[in-house]
């Protein structure tokens, strides 16, 4: 679970946020997309659903992703969703969205920290397996 630390929850690993987003994320039925925002100590700022969607997928816009970054002064981020089905491999289309989202944050001095796909099964890390 991410720690507490004071009043907010700190990320230190793919772990923290990946126990923390599980609680959340692995038994819904449907695919949900959210994303962390944290501050420049890995506290969590937010947490914000940015989309749900069906079975099999969901859409996630990275204008509205990086906006919500800026509305809340986030220094870093962390995205993440759920595979309803257990499965943990990332489609092209993860990899494809995770990239163009690191490449936007990096514009505006933001660091996407990992992306991590959850289901009841465990949880896939972006930064763990090199993917960021």
């Amino acid at each position: 679970m991410a720690r507490k630390t004071g009043k907010k929850a700190c990320v230190i690993t793919s772990k923290d946020a990946a126990d923390y987003l599980r609680a959340q994320l692995q038994h819904k039925t449907i695919e949900m997309f959210v994303a962390i925002y944290l501050n420049r100590a890995n506290k969590i700022i937010r947490h914000e659903v940015i989309s749900t969607g069906g079975i099999t997928g969901t859409v996630a816009d990275p204008r509205i992703i990086l906006r919500k970054a800026i509305e809340c002064n986030a220094s870093a981020l962390i995205l993440s969703h759920n595979h309803p089905s257990g499965n943990l491999k990332p489609s092209m289309a993860d990899k494809e969205l995770t990239q163009k989202i690191k490449q936007g944050a990096l514009l505006i001095d933001i660091v996407l920290l990992d992306h991590i796909i959850v289901s009841h099964e465990g949880y896939f890390s972006f930064a763990d397996e090199g993917l960021l």
